[in-house]
């Protein structure tokens, strides 16, 4: 059987064709490019039973993956996350079906590992030797860590304030490493004339085809989880929105290899309320969204004020009758808080926000208690050392602890 079943690259909103055998951007009308398989071929070759006791990573749907020789995969066991239910927090919120996908124990400590991953195997199998990218922080720490197991350069641009920790990961990798007193779309500028200027391969959000590829395994990760049924709601951070337009087109594929029935869970993009594109535009019934002035939010990684595949984020949510919520900074900590104690897990901010997204369309009776719910924990808390902030007792050496009540605080 063959490795992979990738037949060409193709324009969503034009419909042209590329060949996928060479570098490819974007297409020339300035949409993103997405991967088709020979879908057909691999309905007849490939079944599910399959997967029996092939490797616990992504690379176990090889087939459904852009790389064509085993030996340009480059990998350190990403993929095959737990899905975690999570009872007390679901009984908290009036959800029976709650679950996690839990991305924080990948490695990076991020679902960035996945993107990066697939796009890093595919950029050596096209004989890529350096790279560049604007990032909010997770996206650069995974890639650059990625291309130096590959021997690729890297080059990555971060807005000064992200996260201090991916900031090391870049540059201990030995990246090219550049801090913008900006956001990441600024980032974004710097990079697109560096592109210009050094020929280097643009690997920002979208710009290339296979970011996406790598993505999308959560989406199929999920549905073998639960035993090849899909939940009726999936609730995703949203910043690029590239693992909800993974996600969605991870299930169409499955439709058509007929692994999964009809049914589509309804996808759910959320974003903070002090940078919501992609939920203005969802509330307008608009298929792009506009530029988000002054945008902040805790939740670094969906701080992105305009993103390439927005139409396509709008589109994977409309299709499945899902919905974009924004929430509170204030209340994502509370959330993060409430996750820790009722469940024992320290989650990212942007999970956090997916999980307080959840609680609100449940109180709005959107999600119905016997619902199956998953909610994607994009990383790990401790990746975020300095948002929660704590106060805690400090003893001199000869004290005792006289009251054991709960002092520590956020």
């Amino acid at each position: 059987m063959k490795f992979s079943y990738i037949s060409h690259l193709y324009c969503p909103k034009c419909s042209s064709t590329y060949d996928a055998n060479i570098i490819n951007q974007l297409c020339e009308c300035g949409s993103p490019l997405l991967v088709t398989y020979d879908l057909p071929a691999l309905a007849k070759n490939w079944k599910r039973s399959d997967l029996i006791g092939r490797r616990n990573d992504l690379w176990r749907y090889h087939e459904l993956l852009p790389v064509q020789k085993e030996e340009n995969v480059v990998s350190m066991g990403e993929g095959m996350t737990p899905l975690v239910a999570m009872k007390a927090l679901g009984e908290h919120m009036g959800i029976s079906q709650l679950y996690m996908k839990d991305e924080g124990i990948i490695p990076t400590g991020t679902f960035k590992a996945r993107g990066a991953a697939v796009g890093i195997s595919k950029a050596q199998e096209l004989g890529i030797k350096e790279l560049a990218m604007p990032t909010n922080g997770n996206a650069g720490a995974a890639w650059s860590l990625y291309a130096s197991r590959s021997g690729i350069m890297s080059t990555i641009v971060m807005p000064v304030d992200a996260p201090k920790i991916t900031r090391n990961e870049c540059a201990s990798s030995g990246a090219n490493l550049y801090l913008v007193d900006g956001v990441i779309s600024d980032a974004g500028k710097i990079v697109a004339q560096a592109v210009k200027d050094y020929n280097l391969f643009d690997v920002s959000t979208l710009k290339e085809p296979y970011r996406i590829e790598g993505k999308k395994t959560m989406g199929i990760e999920i549905v073998e989880q639960l035993q090849w049924e899909v939940p009726d709601v999936i609730l995703y951070p949203t910043g690029g929105g590239v693992g909800l337009i993974g996600i969605y087109k991870a299930l169409k594929e499955l439709q058509a290899l007929g692994w999964i029935e009809e049914k589509m869970p309804r996808l759910v993009a959320v974003q903070s309320e002090g940078c919501a594109p992609i939920v203005k535009a969802w509330e307008e019934q608009k298929t792009e969204s506009e530029f988000w002035n002054d945008s902040e939010t805790i939740a670094f990684g969906i701080n992105v004020p305009k993103a390439l595949g927005d139409f396509l984020v709008l589109n994977a949510v409309y299709e499945t009758g899902g919905c974009a919520v924004s929430v509170n900074d204030t209340a994502v900590i509370e959330e993060q808080k409430q996750i820790s104690q009722k469940e024992g897990a320290f989650i990212c901010p942007e999970g956090a926000a997916a999980f307080l997204a959840a609680r609100q369309l449940r109180n709005e009776g959107w999600i119905k208690e016997n619902e199956t719910v998953v909610v994607l924990n994009t990383g790990a808390g401790i990746k975020y050392p300095d948002t929660v902030d704590v106060n805690v007792p400090i003893l001199n050496k000869h004290e005792t602890i006289t009251d054991r009540s709960n002092v520590t605080s956020f």
